[in-house]
């Protein structure tokens, strides 16, 4: 069994990040905090303890014909108690997965896909493994 702690952040794939960042910003009033520096443009926001995650991505697919798991596409992200008890739990019930322990985001993420290809992330903070 799987024991959640909290939704934790949302990532939505944007095509013009000026613009998206005006929107988000300006008309949603929403607080830019700082993101790493991933190697591709984005922007990250807070909303009240819990994030939104702006990617550019130009190849994102709405609807994904390519069920390939990606820590790029558009998903949204739970916080896990345990990384490990979570990790064991999906392949023991033959889910694919995408392991990303020493993500340079600070959380080790597991990435994964509903039966749509919709993309789940769950993560624990890097320090808690």
């Amino acid at each position: 069994m799987i024991k959640y702690k909290s939704l934790h952040h949302v990532s939505l794939n944007v095509t013009d990040l000026e613009k998206a960042k005006d929107f988000y910003g300006k008309t949603l009033c929403l607080k830019e905090i700082e993101r790493p520096d991933f190697g591709f443009p984005g922007a990250w926001y807070e909303i009240e303890g819990q994030q939104l995650h702006l990617i550019v991505d130009p190849s994102s697919q709405t609807l994904r014909s390519d069920k390939q798991l990606s820590s790029r596409e558009g998903h949204f992200a739970l916080r896990v108690e345990s990384y490990h008890e979570t990790l064991t739990w999906l392949k023991e019930n033959n889910v694919e997965v995408l392991e990303k322990p020493q993500s340079k985001s600070g959380f080790a993420q597991i990435f994964c896909a509903d039966p749509d290809g919709n993309l789940i992330e769950l993560n624990v903070d890097q320090k808690d493994l």
